[in-house]
Order: structure tokens, then sequence, then C-alpha cells
């Protein structure tokens, strides 16, 4: 019989802890016809009140106790590492989350592979979640559907089963509030089977601890942060994406009054050139840092993650790989043009309608010099990844049929 495990993180929870007991105590007839039983663990979280007398009135449940608070995430880590069941879920303490639907949850584990299945309060069922919360929610799951390009309805949902096996993977996890939109950036980033249920939300029983603003902040940090572990190059290729498209609208412009007949631009003009020129190399340079950092990423977990400025390939080589020939080009360009308006310069030319053959030609040969090295670091960590790769082949496999292992043969006595 499969096992699941049921973990509920406790912190001065004594108003509405026996109500979550006796609700989750509940579900057990329906986990058992599905052929799994139910393993109850409560970790209290170094409460101050009556929070673990009342657990321990239940010996059907297993009580942990932390002798100060450590942390929502602590605690959940904490009921895990305690646990025995195959299928890791918690919820929490609050009455928040409906634990009727375990068996739904555990249901769609079973039946559609999951590895992490998620109690989703965004799609679409009853919720009396608070308007500022339901913002703030929809904020995160748009920012890592946008980073991992998936979408994503629910991040921060702290409700879930987890199949054991995909644990480690997961790890490791913050032990704060923000420990539940890390899991989910991790779970996608590692390629897991993420699968979302549409559940019922209800207002809590007792005081929230939970800070719009702080908390909020930490959400989207562990997000981002989370992320950039794993796809450097898509947070930073969307910057470098983003400052293209205000380089070239800028560009536009500017073509546009000289085919108007402008010839002398005011301050405001000048200063959209020079922002045009910074947004481009900038974006140069974050793009080409996200790919270097990239190549650190895929080294360190020498392991397939989600990976990519769109999430599959779309140039076949990578275009990291041609960063070598497009920079010397650029480099080329930016000096051949320096050097036209060096030779028009000592024609007579006035500095007047000079300066801007100048500026491009410094940023072609900045941009240039940026793709070179980046391509050069590229060719050592891929070199270096080689050398690992054909060390640990070369330590482990041998050609078949070339070499004989077996035992020596016995030498006649004489």
């Amino acid at each position: 019989m499969t096992t699941l495990s049921v973990i509920i993180p406790a912190f001065n929870e004594e108003e509405g802890i026996e109500r979550v007991i006796t609700r989750v105590l509940a579900v057990r007839d329906a986990l058992t016809r599905m052929n799994v039983a139910l393993e109850f663990i409560i970790v209290d979280d170094g409460s101050r009140d009556q929070t673990a007398t009342r657990i321990a009135k239940y010996p059907q449940v297993r009580l942990v106790r932390h002798l100060k608070n450590r942390g929502y995430g602590a605690a959940i880590k904490t009921g895990f590492r305690n646990a025995t069941g195959e299928f890791l879920a918690f919820l929490d303490a609050d009455a928040t989350y409906p634990p009727e639907n375990l068996p739904d949850l555990v249901r769609a584990a079973l039946d559609q592979n999951g590895d992490m299945i998620v109690a989703s309060r965004m799609s679409g069922a009853k919720s009396q979640m608070p308007l500022v919360r339901r913002v703030g929610n929809l904020g995160y799951a748009t920012l890592l559907s946008l980073i991992g390009n998936m979408t994503v309805r629910d991040t921060t949902s702290g409700m879930r089963v987890i199949r054991r096996a995909k644990l480690e993977s997961l790890y490791p996890l913050p032990d704060g509030l923000e420990f539940t939109p890390a899991m989910s950036t991790r779970a996608l980033h590692e390629n897991l089977n993420v699968i979302e249920v549409a559940v019922p939300y209800s207002e809590r029983v007792g005081r929230s601890k939970l800070s719009v603003l702080r908390d909020g902040f930490r959400f989207a940090n562990a997000i981002v942060w989370t992320a950039l572990a794993y796809n450097p190059v898509r947070i930073l290729g969307l910057f470098s994406l983003a400052l293209f498209a205000l380089a070239g609208l800028i560009a536009l412009y500017v073509i546009a009054l000289r085919v108007g007949g402008t010839t002398t631009l005011n301050a405001w003009q000048l200063f959209l050139i020079f922002g045009a020129v910074l947004a481009a190399i900038t974006g140069i340079s974050l793009f080409s840092l996200g790919a270097m950092f990239n190549y650190l990423v895929a080294l360190f977990h020498k392991k397939p993650v989600r990976q990519g400025l769109f999430g599959k390939p779309v140039f076949d080589p990578p275009l990291e790989t041609h960063f070598g020939w497009i920079g010397i080009v650029s480099a080329l360009i930016g000096t051949g043009i320096g050097i036209v308006a060096l030779v028009l310069s000592l024609q007579g030319w006035s500095v007047e309608r000079l300066w801007l053959y100048f500026l491009f030609a410094a940023s072609f040969v900045i941009i240039g010099l940026q793709l070179s090295i980046a391509w050069i670091v590229m060719r050592v960590l891929d070199e270096l990844a080689r050398r690992d790769a054909s060390a640990q082949r070369d330590l482990v496999e041998s050609e078949p049929g070339n070499v004989s292992v077996g035992v020596a043969p016995a030498r006649a006595e004489s």
C-alpha cells in the first residue's frame, strides 16, 4: 500500500488547529479506498500558545516540535525528514486549504504520473482570498510564467503533494515563507511534471503572519534568484531584448528625422541617441553575460535543466557559438567607420558632421570586444566540460572486444 505523509507546519495556531486535524483525519477512509495509507505529522514551530497541547490530544497525529521558531519552510522540511511516505503532502494550519481535496491531489499524482501536484487557488474554484493577495499571487504567477516560459497559475500555494523520489531535485529550499515560490521555480526548471488542481480557498482562522510588502518582495526575490541559478540567459536575455527594442525605436526616430530633412538635433534628440547607444551596448553585455552564466550553470548541474532564452533551440548551432566571428566583424565595421571619419576630418569636415560617425564607430568596436571576450570564455568553459566528460569516460569505459578481463592463467610449478 502506498503511504501519503501529510505535514502541517504550525506556529501559534491554537484557534484553528483542532478543526484542521479533524478534517485531515476525516479523509483517511477516502485514501484507504485508493489503497493509500495516511501518515499525519504536525511540526510545532516554537509556538508560544496552546498549539502543541491541543495537537497532543490526538494520538493519530505525530507531533514534532521546534524549541524556537525557525520559519515556515524550516518546519515543512523537518516534517519531510520525519516522514516515511512515498508521497509527501503539506498544507497550512489555518483552515484556508481544504484537506478534503487531498485525495484529488493524490489521484492526479497516481493517474497522471505527477511529480508535484499544486492545489491551485487561481484556477477558477471558489475563493475568499483578499483582493490585494489575489493581485500579488497573479503577479508572482505572471513573473514565473515569463521567466520559466511556461504557464503557471499559482506559485505560492501552501497545499501540495510531492513524490518523495523527486524531493532531492527541489533542494535547497529556504526556511521562510518564500519556501513555496522557490519550490515552484525549481520544479519548473528541473523539468518535473507539475500538475495544478483547482481547489476552493477560505479565509484563514486567526491572525495572518504574512506581510504583503515584506513577504511579497521576498517571494519575487526567491523566484528571480532561483531562476538565475538555472537559466540566467532567460532573465538577462529578456532585459537585453527590451533594450534592443528601445535602441531600435530610437534609431527609427532618428532616421525619420533625417528623411524629413532635419539636419540639426536639439538637446533631447542628442540625449535619445546617447540612450540608444547605451541601450544597445548594455543589451549586448547582458545577453553575453547570460550566455556565459548558462555555460557555468550547465557545468554545475551536470544534468539537463530547462535553459535557453526561448525555452527551446532557435539557432542550430546556438547563437553564442557565433559570437567569435560576429564580434570580429562588428569590431572591423567600427574600425572602418572610425577610419573613414578620420579621413573626412582631415579633409576639412567639421566635428558637428562627424561626431555621430565616431560614436557609432566606438559602439561597434565595444560590442565586438564584448562578443569576442564572451566567445573566448565560453570556449574555455566548453573545453573544460569536454575534458571532464572525457576523463570520466576513459576511467569507466573500454572499447568492446579489445580488452579482456579475467583471471591470469596458473603458472606450472617446477
